[in-house]
């Protein structure tokens, strides 16, 4: 079934981009107050168990905040691609092809980590659930490995939004290209206490 909008999709997928790098701002804002609190002046933590569970809340956080686009990611990066194309040589800014080549990439890491732990939580045994230590290891795992490819989202997630305003201004009719995902509903932000 196609979407019978791709326009607002796409500028749905938009909001939720500039909504996760708020997000992962802040998510990082609070990680690196509590690192430079929580170490010496060596850079280890005073406390490497507490530290390491504050760190995989960090990485929870981001991962959630980044599930509410994780499945439009890619037609906003394939949109970029062709919006690039459509732009004048005069209005591109010379380091969006290489961030979006970033964000393509790193989305394929996330992806296949997220394939990864979907095949493991398969084949896991039904006592494998939230709160037991056989499924919040593995997710935890997943989410260690992904934070530094979400957080290139958060670095160069941008551009995608830079494309968008150069093509509207340079192109005002020039709507959605590459085919957006029907979206699943909205994921739920971060809790403040999480933060």
């Amino acid at each position: 079934m196609t979407n019978p909008n791709p326009r607002a999709t796409h500028e749905l997928l938009l909001r939720q981009l500039a909504l996760y790098l708020r997000e992962a701002e802040e998510i990082l804002a609070a990680w690196d107050a509590y690192s430079d609190e929580h170490t010496g002046p060596d850079g280890w933590p005073h406390d490497e168990q507490t530290y390491g569970l504050r760190q995989s809340q960090r990485d929870g956080d981001t991962w959630r905040s980044f599930n509410r686009i994780r499945t439009g990611a890619k037609a906003l990066v394939a949109t970029a691609e062709v919006h690039l194309q459509a732009l004048p040589k005069r209005s591109i800014h010379p380091h969006w092809a290489w961030q979006i080549s970033c964000l393509n990439t790193a989305l394929g890491r996330i992806s296949a980590l997220q394939s990864e732990w979907l095949d493991r939580r398969s084949t896991a045994p039904a006592s494998a659930r939230p709160g037991t230590g056989e499924y919040d290891g593995p997710l935890a795992e997943r989410n260690a490995e992904a934070w530094h490819h979400l957080n290139e989202w958060a670095l160069h997630g941008q551009a995608v939004l830079d494309i968008h305003t150069a093509v509207q201004h340079h192109r005002p009719g020039l709507t959605s290209i590459a085919p957006a995902p029907a979206l699943p509903g909205p994921a739920a932000p971060p809790s403040p206490a999480r933060r």
